[in-house]
């Protein structure tokens, strides 16, 4: 369990695309379980940073500008500023939202390649590119699609099979992605970076890093068996990180986004500390954690170690990388093309965004295997668990105080064997929970705070107040300061329930600054005066659940 002897910790996300919407899918394996991790980090009194950026380059992105006709520039700060604001909205922060586009990136992954093409692990060779005759264009990556070598599912990019997860060495049956017809073959000059040559390390790399999942590391050796390929890292398009040769800059030719993106992390840091030199010292006396999901493994897990191996470990390779299946929808794949998804800021603006935060997290599994967003699950779980178990307790608690003791904690009477059990449960819940949080297990870890809740009813209902409530003071003394050790339990999931619970309570201080360790001691003390008592949940109207559940099938 961390603790905050054990130094700072990073947290980086994958990279959103600055391309669109930032939907649920998005949330459920990247966002979301590095915000509640980060949570609760700062709980514990730990130095943490948590790190992003909009990916702002790749054929995507220039795809879309150049159908809209507007400039790239323009077009990935919209999505950018737009992202932080939907992030935001679902109380998903970050200490550095940056851009790969960001000079401060630029000028950083110039200064690896270069590093790696005097240890000559840099190449040119001349590849047959595809070429459209129509659009008078190369078309890497994202502008040809086709039938996957490996799985054999069509419609996909050449980068990438989003199906099997693979990168296609040759994509069969190619189209152009923006006028439809066979492209041609032309040679074009590129530079390749030397991935064959850490086939071993990385091997020694994933068999010693003992953190790393191991059903994914079981994954990525497979393919280091078969033997890893070099890997083309620059494009024949103009938007992009120019590449530097001997001075000047090719204007002609980028780095492939995957060559730029991952380095972003190391780049927003030292954006964030505004010094090279203190952020590449924080950086390798820090716990890294990148945050992915399953689909971008092969990036992480061999060219973002191979990179970094390559400049003699520079910058320090990652401890974990947590990484997740995809968010179903309605038992379906998310698919913005076939406008198979919600939007993030769309769901917010219909329901609390702790009720999205409380589901996501209780069905987000630790492990590649996917899970769905069911409406009418959703409306089950925030009813019967959040609503009916944790808002039932605290409800319940504090207006039974306000209504017998003026608001105002009694003083307890001598401990039963059921008070005495119930303080037992609070000690231990901290370290119950926090073990789950730190292992990633977030779905275990709220488990785990329904379970403390559903106890603390039971003891409510076993100790009938309201049959003597002068003679209740033990009860209403232990259950609320229950209510106080769940509400710093519940602040990474629902932050901002919890800090109605906290104002509720009428504590000082921000919740989110309180000590973790605390959750198991008594603070609240006789005499103490409560805030402004109303509940802090509403129930989910079953009739809206039904409406939203049309309003996806009518699309």
């Amino acid at each position: 369990m961390l603790d905050s002897k054990s130094g700072p910790v990073i947290i980086t996300s994958a990279l959103p695309y600055a391309n669109g919407e930032i939907h649920l899918g998005h949330i459920s394996s990247t966002y979301l379980p590095a915000d509640i991790f980060r949570r609760y980090l700062k709980l514990n009194q730990i130095e943490v940073y948590y790190l992003c950026a909009s990916d702002d380059f790749g054929t995507p992105v220039l795809i879309e500008t150049e159908k809209k006709k507007i400039k790239p520039e323009d077009y990935v700060k919209y999505w950018h500023d737009k992202d932080i604001e939907d992030f935001n909205s679902a109380g998903i922060f970050f200490d550095s939202f940056s851009q790969t586009s960001s000079q401060t990136n630029r000028k950083f992954v110039q200064y690896v390649f270069n590093i790696l093409r005097k240890k000559d692990l840099i190449y040119q060779k001349v590849v047959v590119q595809y070429y459209c005759e129509k659009d008078l264009k190369f078309l890497p990556d994202r502008y040809v699609v086709g039938k996957c070598p490996y799985c054999g599912a069509m419609g996909q990019y050449s980068d990438l099979c989003e199906k099997c997860g693979r990168i296609p060495e040759k994509i069969l049956d190619p189209k152009c992605a923006i006028c439809g017809l066979p492209p041609i073959r032309k040679e074009s000059n590129h530079y390749f970076f030397k991935l064959s040559n850490f086939e071993d390390v990385l091997e020694g790399w994933l068999n010693e890093n003992k953190f790393l999942q191991h059903d994914v590391k079981k994954y990525v050796l497979n393919w280091i068996v078969e033997g890893l390929q070099d890997w083309d890292i620059t494009r024949d398009i103009h938007w992009g990180v120019n590449i530097p040769v001997e001075g000047n800059e090719q204007k002609d030719k980028v780095f492939y986004g995957w060559f730029d993106n991952h380095l972003c992390y190391i780049s927003s840091f030292i954006e964030h500390l505004g010094d090279i030199n203190k952020a590449r010292e924080k950086w390798n006396n820090s716990k890294i954690y990148h945050f992915i999901g399953k689909d971008i493994v092969y990036h992480h897990y061999l060219f973002l170690p191979a990179i970094r191996i390559g400049i003699d470990k520079e910058y320090k390779l990652p401890d974990f990388i947590p990484t997740r299946g995809h968010l179903m929808l309605q038992n379906n794949k998310i698919s913005k093309s076939r406008n198979w998804y919600i939007g993030l800021r769309e769901f917010v603006e219909l329901f609390h965004p702790d009720y999205l935060r409380f589901y996501i997290a209780s069905i987000c599994n630790y492990s590649q295997d996917d899970t769905n967003f069911d409406w009418n699950d959703f409306e089950k779980k925030i009813n019967n668990e959040l609503i009916a178990n944790i808002g039932n307790f605290v409800n319940r608690t504090l207006t039974f105080i306000k209504k017998n003791f003026d608001n105002v904690i009694p003083n307890p009477k001598e401990y039963d064997e059921l008070d005495k059990k119930a303080l037992t449960e609070m000690k231990i819940i901290g370290k119950t929970v926090g073990d789950f949080i730190s292992s990633n297990e977030i779905d275990k870890a709220l488990k785990g705070i329904l379970s403390f809740s559903s106890v603390f009813n039971q003891y409510f209902q076993r100790k009938q107040p309201w049959k003597d409530p002068e003679q209740s003071g033990s009860t209403l003394y232990v259950s609320i300061n229950a209510v106080r050790s769940l509400s710093i339990l519940l602040a990474p999931f629902v932050p901002f329930s919890a800090d109605q619970i906290w104002k509720q309570l009428s504590l000082e201080g921000n919740i989110h600054e309180q000590d973790w360790d605390s959750i198991g001691t008594i603070l609240l003390n006789p005499g103490h005066k409560l805030g402004n008592i109303e509940p802090i949940f509403k129930k989910v109207d079953n009739d809206k659940i039904k409406e939203q559940v049309n309003k996806l099938n009518n699309r």
